[in-house]
């Protein structure tokens, strides 16, 4: 039986206008036989066409052609029913209600206007039933999956609150997956939950799950290629940001209010700047990594993501140790040469979040692409050994982007990482002095989060020019909100090590007026 055959029409006021029920059926048959080329030609052009889901709204012809092009096609369904309001005799708003082959109803409303071209969709609004798991983002979910350890009498400065729990942290009862199947399979239940989450816990943090992570933490973009790309709600069709891609996405679509992650190479600032969200890498070593995976121990650290700065700075209340207020503000420094290594538009949108007394240095970064390199060597080099014992004649059960990483780490030898140690054992006193008792403000990425079909190699190339100085440096890192061209970007505040509580107050005090556009 066809859609059309069990769909009822309801049209009010009057009868439709000539030719749009054929229209809209025309549509129906190109989305379930996936036709592109039927789907553009029914959608208006122009930059003004809207479609919107769950997920976020897409604006512009081009950019909902686009999001089709990578979809692979839309679950199957049926329409069940179908009412029209005529507007005039070119206008008119269509409302059908779908019935899912998996199960469930859902709707879409279209607005509907006719043209040289016939009619077409100028507008639309698709509504589904929410998957009970989205398997993109959480690898386990309760309500909660684990409850605070407080008591109704004393329950805690973080009581109320949810944590999305990157899958690298130990949570007891549960097996620790790693982002990869094999790994999750082989992997023991834990006895005992990470120091991190043990501390969420006793502050009366609820558990709510485990969320998703890029294979074994080494990956900058969230596209997991096992379990799929959780959803940026905040820039519909592109990336996430990796790899606490999980424990962001559902921060950012309120699942959880907290995102507890981890940072080697800019894995907490990405996805916070790539989601409108705010972030924290902690001085490495401040905060205890034990109950947690490793990848490259001297530049891992335990990080977390909310939505507010305020949340931010209490869960590190729960989570760092008690520090000596520093003497007065420090000031905030831009430098030129940082900047310039994002996009004209990042960069302007920094910029802006810099209060009007903030200086400007010009620092030499010459020596950047060497310091990057030694970077890499290392953490490749310290990857392969926290996993090539694992690894070890399955790098098959990797993804084709973290399989080629580990295949160079194996390449690594202890006389390249010996090199690069020295190269980073200067560059760390060279950042540490440059920074001082300073407060820098640079981009957490080098541009807005990319689309799912872009060169994601060229941006994390880009992106990690700019993270990995905190990651040499061992420091602190902020990333605050703000917004370019209508999509999210971060800037990063940095400072010395053991500075966390300052970045953090700082990061609420540059945040109490709504984040601004520059102009």
């Amino acid at each position: 039986m066809s859609a059309m055959d069990t769909a009822s029409v309801s049209p009010a006021p009057g009868t439709p206008p000539e030719g749009l029920l054929e229209a809209f059926w025309a549509y129906e048959r190109a989305l379930m036989e996936d036709d592109l080329d039927a789907l553009d030609r029914l959608f208006a052009p122009g930059p003004t066409t809207l479609r919107g889901d769950a997920a976020g709204l897409l604006v512009g012809h081009d950019a909902i052609s686009a999001f089709r092009g990578r979809r692979g096609g839309t679950p199957r369904r049926r329409i069940v029913q179908t009412h029209v309001q005529t507007v005039d005799d070119d206008h008119a708003l269509v409302v059908a209600v779908t019935e899912l082959e998996r199960g469930g109803r859902g709707q879409q409303t279209q607005l509907w206007a006719r043209g040289a071209a016939g009619w077409q969709v100028t507008a639309a609004h698709v509504a589904v039933p929410p998957p009970a798991l989205d398997t993109r983002i959480w690898r386990v979910v309760g309500d909660p999956l684990v409850a605070a350890r407080g008591t109704e009498e004393d329950a805690g400065p973080l009581a109320g609150e949810s944590v999305a729990v990157k899958d690298l942290y130990a949570v007891a009862g549960q097996p620790t997956g790693a982002g990869n199947p094999a790994w999750l399979a082989s992997a023991p239940t834990a006895e005992h939950h990470a120091h991190a989450v043990a501390r969420l816990l006793a502050a009366g943090a609820d558990v709510r799950g485990i969320a998703r992570t890029d294979e074994l933490a080494w990956s900058l973009a969230g596209t997991n290629h096992h379990t799929g790309t959780p959803p940026n709600p905040r820039a519909p069709g592109r990336i996430p940001g990796g790899s606490s891609s999980g424990s962001a996405s559902a921060v950012s679509l309120g699942h959880a209010t907290i995102g507890l992650g981890t940072d080697t190479g800019g894995s907490i600032r990405v996805p916070a700047a790539y989601q409108g969200l705010f972030g924290i890498r902690t001085t490495h070593g401040v905060v205890p990594v034990d109950g947690l995976v490793p990848l490259a121990p001297s530049f891992d650290t335990v990080g977390w993501l909310t939505r507010s700065a305020a949340l931010l700075e209490r869960v590190g209340e729960a989570l760092l140790p008690l520090a000596p207020e520093p003497g007065g503000d420090a000031e905030v420094v831009l430098v030129p040469d940082l900047l310039d290594l994002a996009s004209p538009e990042v960069a302007a949108a920094v910029r802006a979040v810099a209060p009007a007394e903030a200086a400007e240095e010009r620092w030499s970064i010459d020596g950047l692409d060497t310091w990057l390199d030694a970077f890499r060597t290392v953490q490749a080099w310290e990857a392969w050994r926290s996993h090539g014992g694992w690894l070890e004649g399955r790098l098959s059960v990797l993804g084709p982007d973290v399989r080629g990483r580990f295949e160079h780490a194996r390449s690594v030898t202890d006389a390249q990482a010996d090199r690069a140690r020295v190269v980073l054992t200067q560059a760390r006193t060279e950042i540490r002095a440059l920074v001082g008792d300073r407060v820098l403000l640079l981009p957490s990425a080098s541009s807005v989060a990319p689309r799912l079909d872009d060169d994601l190699a060229v941006v994390r190339d880009a992106t990690m020019r700019l993270t990995c100085l905190a990651g040499i440096g061992g420091l602190p890192a902020v990333s605050l909100p703000t917004v370019a061209g209508g999509l999210p970007v971060g800037a990063c505040l940095l400072a010395a090590p053991g500075r966390d509580r300052d970045l953090l107050r700082r990061a609420h005090d540059l945040t109490q007026e709504p984040t601004r556009e520059p102009a």
